[in-house]
């Protein structure tokens, strides 16, 4: 049989949990051990800001997934299967389909790319609902429409005011300075 990566169905937030166990139950069975050559949880670092320090996490960018690389028979896939917090595998009914090679590419790629680099995540993201609660535009509700991500601060609201302006809905574009923000 051909090495091929599977996806497998895990509980949100168990991903790690079933790879340790998966690898703890191989180290007894030299058989499993040469058919599952790699279990991978694709994560990534991020960066925040929150009350003003800057802090560090780990992301599950694929949450409730873990990837697989393995000889897929019937004792591998009952192997998988019977591991707590196991769902299932990707695929159409009982039969799990392997990745191609190019998501592999697209996914290992993500992963490594991520170890070198820093990423920032923004609370906001253009779209949100936004509430004023500081400054000039206090209790003005309104959606984000541009993020500086390299300074965590909205550039852009859309205020939304009703009055009578043509029959139509006045919309006020706002440029911000430091005004806060509640989500």
């Amino acid at each position: 049989m051909e090495v091929k990566w599977y996806v497998v169905r895990t509980f949100s937030g168990h991903e790690n949990k079933v790879k340790q166990a998966l690898e703890v139950e191989m180290q007894d069975n030299e058989n499993l051990k040469s058919k599952i050559k790699e279990i991978l949880v694709p994560t990534e670092k991020v960066f925040e800001v929150k009350d003003g320090k800057k802090r560090s996490k780990t992301k599950n960018f694929f949450p409730g997934y873990i990837l697989v690389q393995a000889e897929l028979d019937n004792q591998v896939k009952e192997f998988i299967l019977r591991t707590q917090s196991v769902m299932g595998f990707l695929g159409t009914g009982k039969i799990p389909n392997p990745l191609q090679p190019e998501e592999v590419r697209r996914i290992v790629g993500r992963i490594t790319q991520n170890e070198s680099t820093e990423r920032m995540e923004t609370i906001f993201r253009n779209g949100d609902l936004v509430k004023i609660i500081d400054g000039p535009f206090n209790n003005f509700s309104g959606t984000v429409q541009e993020v500086n991500e390299e300074k965590m601060k909205i550039r852009k609201i859309n205020f939304i005011r009703l009055g009578l302006k043509n029959g139509k809905k006045n919309r006020w574009f706002y440029k911000t300075t430091n005004t806060r923000w509640k989500s």
